[in-house]
């Protein structure tokens, strides 16, 4: 027999036999959440939180992070300072992954939560113990399972509202976007999506002006789809020629492709097809089997991903290149996939130029030697894939003063049993 069941159901069970009336207020109050959530608008969602956790003593405001991970902008229907990600309570929570407790200005106590959309980081919640609302919470373990289950809740309604709403959206980008950035984050998945196998992220800068970058991930039982991209070009032009080659290569695999030289093929076509001058696009397109860690991968003029085990950049998957998508392969030898065996706990990460090419004032790289030093300082701190990601995409915008040069992508994957762990906070009851 296992141990008493600590999960929200359980709890909630539990609750059904024993009375316990603040696990019912609970219940009520995501019940309200939901319902009221079906007609409230993006801005109007801190308000329904609020009124909805009354009832369980607290007091609640949503904080959505925007596309760079710099700031967040509180939910409220009237305009409300914003929040750094780096120096502050909220930032650290959001960092780390853990629900931290403080007070604020007037010396309540409050909790900051996480917010996962899935598992891409969509902000944080932060909760009031506020014994004024006259419910008498008190910061006992239970609660933080419960605001734990509130954040995922409120993070995937804020995030779905974001579809038709540009006041929300406006607050995502923090400032205005460049028509290519426009075009490319309608098109490219959430940052971040994870299971108990797997865990990829993806980080796009500058997120404000990114026009020929790009990156695409696709789940389909075991197998997981991966592609970056790096167009030809800093204007509207490269970020078309990679909407056409993302979109050229989604066709093929939902026609049921899956030989990797085929799909490029396919945007090839596509690409050169357009009217001219010839554009092309740099690509890395993967497919990796996440129940045994094989991974096949093609290099289309792109530089090649890195292998981090045990801490420690291993390997480079040097494997010779084919040209750029849209420039057609013709004559030499034919075009091969190569294969990689990635042993578990093994992190791949696929970068663009942009990032290794990165020039500081006195037109120093920010180099590869760079990058691996910073990849491995993550890996031993035990940081996640995002968070890995976010300060990785720091340290290039730091060595640059703030202004990149060219777009820069990167995208990790963590093929590890735990990796999905590091994104989510340490819970009471929880399995060590």
């Amino acid at each position: 027999m296992g141990g008493p069941d600590t999960t929200e159901v359980g709890l909630y069970c539990a609750a059904a036999k024993t009375g316990d009336s603040w696990t019912a207020a609970w219940a009520g109050a995501l019940a309200q959440i939901i319902d009221a959530g079906h007609l409230a608008t993006g801005e109007q969602l801190s308000t329904v939180v609020d009124d909805a956790v009354l009832a369980v003593g607290l007091t609640a405001e949503v904080l959505l992070v925007d596309l760079a991970q710099r700031v967040f902008t509180p939910v409220r229907t009237e305009p409300a300072a914003q929040v750094d990600v780096v120096g502050t309570m909220a930032g650290r929570a959001y960092q780390l992954g853990e629900i931290l407790a403080g007070t604020d200005e007037r010396g309540r106590r409050q909790l900051w939560v996480p917010m996962l959309d899935g598992a891409d980081r969509a902000g944080v919640l932060r909760i009031g113990l506020d014994p004024g609302t006259g419910g008498g919470a008190e910061d006992r373990p239970e609660l933080r399972r419960w605001v734990w289950t509130l954040a995922g809740l409120v993070g995937h309604i804020v995030m779905t509202k974001i579809a038709y709403s540009d006041r929300l959206r406006r607050w995502r980008s923090n400032g205005p976007l460049s028509l290519p950035s426009e075009l490319l984050w309608q098109m490219i998945p959430p940052r971040t999506f994870a299971t108990e196998r797997v865990v990829v992220s993806a980080l796009l800068e500058p997120h404000d002006e990114v026009a020929g970058d790009a990156y695409d991930y696709n789940v389909e039982g075991d197998m997981i789809d991966l592609a970056v991209f790096d167009a030809a070009g800093h204007d509207i032009r490269a970020g078309v020629t990679t909407a056409l080659a993302i979109t050229a290569i989604r066709n093929a695999r939902r026609a049921g492709e899956e030989d990797l030289v085929a799909i490029a093929a396919s945007a090839d076509a596509f690409i050169a097809a357009q009217p001219r001058p010839l554009q092309f696009a740099t690509a890395v397109l993967a497919r990796l089997d996440t129940a045994t860690g094989t991974l096949d991968y093609l290099l289309a003029g792109h530089p090649a991903p890195l292998v981090v085990r045990q801490g420690k950049v291993v390997k480079e998957l040097g494997a010779t290149p084919r040209p750029p998508l849209g420039v057609a392969v013709s004559g030499g030898p034919p075009v091969t996939v190569s294969r990689e065996q990635l042993e578990p706990g093994d992190r791949l990460l696929l970068y663009s130029d942009g990032i290794t090419e990165a020039r500081d004032a006195d037109g120093e790289f920010f180099g590869e030697d760079r990058l691996v030093e910073l990849t491995e300082r993550a890996a031993a701190a035990e940081l996640s894939a995002p968070e890995t990601l976010r300060r990785l995409g720091a340290a290039v915008l730091e060595h640059q003063a703030g202004q990149l040069q060219d777009d820069a992508t990167l995208l990790l994957v963590d093929w590890s049993a735990d990796g999905h762990l590091r994104m989510f906070p340490t819970l009471p009851g929880a399995a060590p």
